[in-house]
């Protein structure tokens, strides 16, 4: 089904479902031999959601081997190392390549499209830390009861934040007691595809024009999104996606031509440093994948911005 203006989901439709996959992912990624990080809610929170492919695979009633092709062991891969890169840009222990903003001193973070995401209540963050969760509101809401309901507590001060990210979520951040003078760490993992072009300029002057000198944003891109990341999508998801809540993932991407992130980022007076996908797999001792389905992929960023310079658009 095609995004609209106005669409929303819960943990179980259109966006929010791709949301219950990744959880999936990293609770399989978990399980792994050489697991780069340790979720202990990601299972949990896939069962509550209750879609039944899912929950058969963090189960075991499904192995990956017996989905068709590579797609979906790629996908578990692809997260795990994702959620140990965006984990160590948080997290107060040193280490994790030098992009740690709570082991620079940064006490205040905001999650972006906060989804099933578990790090509030499972990274070691700094004493005094307080953490903003940024999601739909059914979202927000399903996972802080689901969250209650299994004795969690958050690691972190945690407040949460239940507004779409096309609407006023700066606003909402702020009167929800977010300090805009104060250094912040700012995430957008996985996010940028299921925004359109111009929403995601948006997201980044926001972000921009919240961020005080020396706060940190740490987010991915896709060059040539549309073509490259949405055909790979569609044929990665075809066994791992489509079969388990009815959801082709490309179908949820928005198409156009986008900015780059870096330069864009950079005429906003962010210093920023960005890794190819390859590279960042290397930095946890793992090999990108060598193969065509994938190759387009080894061109994607992980990228760590540090504001450098107080204005509010490019000059």
């Amino acid at each position: 089904m095609a995004r609209t203006d106005s669409d929303t989901w819960d943990a179980a439709s259109g966006v929010g479902a791709t949301a219950t996959m990744v959880a999936a992912a990293r609770a399989l990624a978990s399980r792994a031999p050489d697991a780069l990080f340790d979720d202990p809610f990601a299972a949990p929170l896939v069962r509550a959601v209750g879609l039944d492919f899912f929950t058969r695979l963090v189960d075991g009633g499904i192995e990956l081997n017996d989905i068709d092709g590579a797609g979906a062991e790629f996908m578990v891969h692809l997260i795990a190392v994702r959620t140990r890169f965006f984990d160590d840009f948080f997290s107060a222990e040193t280490g994790g390549g030098g992009i740690s903003a709570g082991a620079d001193g940064i006490r205040q973070a905001v999650i972006l499209a906060s989804g099933l995401d578990s790090r509030s209540y499972r990274l070691p963050w700094a004493d005094g830390t307080v953490v903003y969760e940024i999601d739909q509101p059914q979202v927000v809401e399903f996972k802080t009861t689901t969250m209650a309901a299994l004795g969690a507590t958050p690691t972190a001060e945690l407040r949460t934040v239940g507004v779409d990210l096309r609407d006023d979520w700066p606003k909402a951040l702020c009167d929800s007691g977010f300090d805009p003078s104060q250094p912040t760490a700012f995430s957008a993992e996985g996010l940028l595809l299921y925004l359109p072009p111009d929403g995601q300029d948006r997201l980044f002057d926001d972000i921009t024009a919240l961020s005080a000198t020396g706060s940190r944003l740490a987010t991915e891109f896709h060059p040539d999104a549309a073509a490259t990341i949405g055909e790979r999508s569609k044929a990665i998801s075809q066994q791992f996606g489509e079969h388990a809540a009815n959801v082709d993932i490309s179908d949820l991407f928005y198409a156009g031509k986008r900015r780059h992130v870096v330069d864009y980022l950079v005429e906003r007076g962010w210093q920023v440093a960005a890794k190819p996908r390859p590279e960042v797999y290397a930095d946890y001792g793992w090999d990108f994948p060598d193969t065509d389905l994938l190759a387009p992929m080894r061109d994607s960023l992980a990228i760590v911005a540090t504001r450098i310079e107080e204005k509010h658009g490019p000059h």
